[in-house]
């Protein structure tokens, strides 16, 4: 599926099974909570904190896919086009950091 395909998919299944799309403000909220169970899942399975058993059963794919449905949610109601806006962000970070992790040693 292409980030083109996944907008008009997002827009087809709001618009006949939600409703309509939140407001943005409140979007915006919900990507932010999405975010914040990706994030509770990464700190206790991956990091330092321990997983209770009822993280275990967290999915971490469904909720990074939870993440992607809102923020498309977002593109669609900003009318954001996330095909250009990607291929401009990776020409940006070519531009800025083309050599710079190269060149790090850190990363050697």
């Amino acid at each position: 599926m292409t980030i083109a395909e996944a907008q008009a998919l997002v827009d087809q299944w709001i618009h006949e099974k939600g409703v309509r799309y939140f407001n943005e403000l409140t979007n915006t909220a919900v990507l932010m909570e999405e975010v914040g169970e990706v994030a509770r899942i990464m700190a206790r399975r991956y990091g330092e904190q321990s997983e209770k058993d009822s993280d275990k059963q967290a999915d971490l794919a469904d909720e990074m896919a939870d993440v992607l449905f809102v923020l498309i949610c977002l593109a669609n109601q900003t009318g954001i086009d996330l095909t250009s806006a990607l291929i401009k962000n990776f020409d940006k970070k070519t531009l800025r950091d083309g050599k710079r992790h190269l060149e790090n040693p850190k990363l050697q």
